[in-house]
């Protein structure tokens, strides 16, 4: 029997949160287009026949700008040091920059076996992806590069078998029954959030959170009362989450019950509220409530 931790790595966007998601066979991460949308490390088990793999998802590798980007990167450092096996997730869809370099750089001092998957390859010609493997496989001394389409499944099985080769012989670290360490509470706020950063689109990429305020658990009524507040960091940023007549947050509130209903398995009555809270990123007591580890 294999068993042992797998960490994703690499720059926001690379598609790491769709491969955890795609491998676990659970939504444990939100997925948007916008950059920095994983902002906490999120743990998902998957028993194999022959082993058990905890995989780590990391938020994105980036210039820190707030108190919660330096948590967040942190967090995605920690974890190439408290692995068996460390995945390099690379988005091949867009062109190298300064980003990847530095993460080329950190790996070199690193001891853990690094798989590279060349992600989103559904996106590219094979003809330009050889290239690119060529490049890469002058850049570091990868024990395995795996082009691979976290979307549609592409090479996802073949990069599988290739973390189980590679970690160490041992005894399952969890229950059979175990999908991930976050609480449910973890879960509804991502969940609202999700609905946020897909119906504002770019109007606001960083500058929202949101606080689960209180859950309630099912009643007499089998509904379950949950009360959220959506943080934003101006006053002009309150009327885009609100909408014209409300219109914005009720089609936010509409999408994100929908979504807790089904993850919950019950009726769900939201409530949601939007409150202004300047530098909020900058505040280590809510990043604390927020649930954004500190390093």
């Amino acid at each position: 029997m294999k068993a042992g931790f797998v960490s994703f790595l690499g720059r926001p966007n690379a598609g790491k949160s769709t491969l955890l998601n795609r491998i676990v066979g659970h939504k444990l991460a939100i997925v948007s287009d916008k950059p920095q949308t994983t902002r906490t490390r999120i743990v998902g088990v998957k028993n194999y026949a022959d082993g058990q793999v905890v995989f780590v998802d990391t938020p994105g590798v980036h210039k820190p700008t707030h108190r919660m980007n330096v948590r967040m990167v942190d967090v995605a450092l920690d974890a190439m040091r408290e692995v068996d096996v460390l995945c390099l997730v690379v988005d091949v869809s867009v062109r190298p920059g300064p980003g990847d370099r530095f993460l080329l750089t950190l790996l070199k001092d690193v001891k853990t076996p690094v798989i590279l998957a060349l992600n989103k390859v559904d996106q590219v010609a094979k003809p330009k992806l050889l290239p690119i493997m060529d490049h890469y496989q002058h850049s570091h001394p990868f024990v395995e590069i795996v082009p691979i389409s976290a979307t549609d499944g592409t090479n996802v099985e073949v990069l599988e078998n290739q973390f189980l080769k590679h970690l160490p012989e041992g005894e399952p670290l969890y229950p059979a029954d175990y999908v991930t360490d976050q609480p449910e509470r973890f879960f509804v706020g991502e969940i609202v959030r999700e609905q946020v950063l897909q119906m504002t689109h770019d109007e606001l990429p960083f500058s929202t959170a949101v606080v689960v305020d209180r859950i309630e658990p099912p009643g007499d009524d089998t509904i379950m009362n949950i009360y959220c507040t959506i943080l934003v960091e101006r006053e002009s940023q309150k009327p885009i989450v609100i909408g014209r007549a409300g219109a914005m947050i009720k089609q936010i509130g509409t999408a994100a019950r929908a979504e807790l209903e089904r993850y919950l398995e019950s009726r769900v009555y939201l409530d949601l509220h939007v409150k202004v809270k300047s530098e909020w990123r900058d505040d280590e007591r809510l990043l604390d409530e927020l649930g954004l580890n500190r390093s």
